[in-house]
């Protein structure tokens, strides 16, 4: 008895003989990188152009450097040496499981090594491929440069097709509708989502942000990235296996992920305890950072008849009318909460809780229980979802001069019914051109691009449907080389939140049984603003006596920060890393 080896540990030499092992290192994968709830209703998103917050991440105020970085660690590069150990003596399995199974597991390694390598490209530009096991003693690969981000593309791109390819849907011994595993479904959509990522960065940027040099051009092209994502796209739209659920709000809100169009999700339970904090973290006055929903936020929800709206609007007004995502994802009159007595009162406004005026409650559980702590809440958390493959879809058909009726009608056209707006394709009678949509994306930006109303619409999009989950925005902004739009925020004064109309700033306005006010003279509190100046941190009215609440907060953005620094602790280890392009001066 005392010669046996653990029951939860295995023996390297011994390991990897057959299905069940296979299974059990995936499902070790699964355990240590897939994202949880802070990672998607908590995450980069936050930071951005659309999203106040009460202090934004130092990154952003002109005094990072590399000697501050501190993300180039052991356990940076711990989770790909576990992917290729599994890859490098997986073969032990062969001739033990059929070939289906054994192609469709290393798919699965090889969707891991995709998106952990992804992760580190996105931050750090040229980094690692790793593609073997790295030993204590292999100096030649612990002290080697960085990998040119091209080439690592291309064998990620490698990766990504085979497992598109291989993994399988049913029959590997699994509960294939569980969301939580990997199978073809998400492997496709999330090849659907990186090259059109990977290709729109290069059309976008001129050059490497890691080196400040031309890209060489030696892999696939952009065109050819972006034209992998459209037949990934197609693909898996083409398998009927996923459809859009009627109540957008229920994705993010349930106990249960609707299976009809989540892909990929991770669930929670209260009846085991797994629970998360994302309800409190945006209720609450003393644990977060205040974030809220900025009025260009808002001013993307076109009217339900598909026409753009206006921006000097109250905010008692502006939700009437709307595209149902808006009210689903921002506090609005008439919204109820559920307490502990199981009585539902209407969820009034708590300027505590925000920095302009608006509430973000996409992520917040309303329905169920009521918002009375930290680690209190239990709504189930997607990952992937069809919707965004068939903006996906629509964005890469649209960059390769292959959008039509049809095309748009599948994807922007079916996310617009679902929400009560009408489908108006650009070009066509009734549909009106948003001046402000245009300017937004093509005046006052460090790098002007031309961008079709089709474009300018999908964009819009994106936002309505996608932000806050992840990293959406914050990834859009980088590959569409538009990061200046953190700093410009309204004219480079700050974020820019609710409509105080004159009558409003003298009177105050009615939402439900409160009054709300903003005063020079009177405290901020749950109900009052106090309008203190254009100081940073300071609220301030666009007219001066009214107008737009303003918080005002400075940001800096240099082209530089589309890639981070790589950490000085790290170069003193390896010079050979070598700094990215313009961060050696900080």
């Amino acid at each position: 008895m005392l010669e046996k080896l653990p029951a939860n540990k295995f023996e390297a030499d011994t390991f990897f003989r057959g299905e069940t092992d296979l299974r059990l290192y995936a499902n070790g994968l699964i355990n240590a990188a897939m994202p949880d709830a802070t990672d998607m209703a908590l995450g980069e998103d936050r930071y951005t152009d659309l999203c106040m917050t009460k202090a934004s991440k130092e990154f952003y105020w002109g005094s990072y450097s590399a000697s501050k970085a501190d993300n180039w660690t052991t356990s940076t590069w711990s989770f790909p040496r576990r992917v290729a150990y599994m890859l490098e003596n997986m073969p032990r399995c062969k001739g033990k499981v059929s070939d289906d199974i054994y192609n469709h597991y290393e798919g699965v390694a090889r969707f891991w090594r995709a998106w952990i390598t992804v992760k580190r490209i996105k931050v750090f530009g040229d980094c690692y491929y790793i593609d073997k096991v790295i030993e204590p003693g292999d100096s030649a690969s612990l002290y080697a440069p960085r990998q040119d981000r091209e080439y690592m593309f291309h064998k990620l791109t490698e990766d990504l097709v085979f497992a598109c390819e291989n993994c399988l849907t049913d029959g590997i011994g699994i509960n294939s509708n569980g969301r939580v595993y990997i199978n073809r479904y998400v492997v496709l959509a999330y090849a659907s989502r990186i090259f059109l990522y990977e290709g729109t960065y290069r059309k976008y940027h001129n050059t490497n942000p890691s080196t400040g040099k031309p890209w060489n051009g030696e892999y696939e092209s952009s065109e050819e990235l972006i034209a992998l994502a459209e037949k990934y796209s197609r693909e898996l739209i083409e398998t009927g296996a996923f459809s859009l659920v009627s109540d957008y709000r229920s994705l993010f809100v349930s106990k249960v992920l609707p299976k009809d169009e989540v892909i990929w999700g991770h669930t929670y339970s209260a009846d085991l305890s797994d629970k998360h904090g994302v309800t409190y973290k945006y209720c609450s006055t003393t644990s977060s950072l205040l974030y809220s929903p900025t009025k260009e936020y808002v001013m993307m929800f076109l009217k339900t008849d598909g026409t753009p709206a206006d921006g000097d609007v109250s905010v008692t007004k502006e939700f009437e009318g709307r595209d149902k995502r808006l009210s689903d994802s921002v506090l609005s009159p008439g919204r109820t909460m559920k307490r502990s007595d199981d009585s539902q009162p209407e969820m009034l406004p708590n300027w505590t809780w925000t920095c302009g005026g608006y509430e973000w409650i996409k992520w917040v559980q309303l329905e169920e229980e009521p918002m009375s702590g930290d680690n209190k809440s239990y709504n189930s958390i997607p990952i992937i979802r069809y919707a965004e493959v068939l903006l996906n879809y629509a964005e890469a058909a649209e960059e390769l001069g292959h959008m039509d009726k049809g095309i748009w009608d599948m994807t922007i056209g079916a996310l617009r019914k679902r929400a009560g707006v009408k489908s108006i394709y650009p070009g066509e009678s009734g549909y009106v051109a948003d001046k402000w949509l245009r300017s937004y994306y093509t005046q006052d930006v460090k790098h002007p691009v031309s961008l079709s109303d089709n474009m300018l619409e999908i964009r819009r999009e994106r936002v309505t449907e996608l932000m806050l989950e992840g990293q959406s925005r914050y990834d859009d902004l980088m590959r569409w080389y538009m990061g200046d739009l953190i700093e410009r925020r309204y004219g480079h004064r700050g974020w820019r939140g609710i409509y105080i109309t004159k009558e409003e700033a003298e009177k105050g306005f009615k939402w439900g049984a409160n009054t709300y006010t903003v005063s020079k003279s009177k405290k901020s509190s749950e109900t009052n603003y106090k309008i203190t100046g254009t100081a940073d941190g300071a609220w301030s009215l666009s007219e001066g006596s009214y107008g737009y609440l303003i918080y005002n907060y400075a940001l800096v953005w240099d082209d530089i920060m589309y890639t981070h620094p790589i950490p000085q602790s790290a170069l003193n280890v390896n010079p050979a890393l070598g700094q990215n392009e313009g961060w050696q001066w900080y």
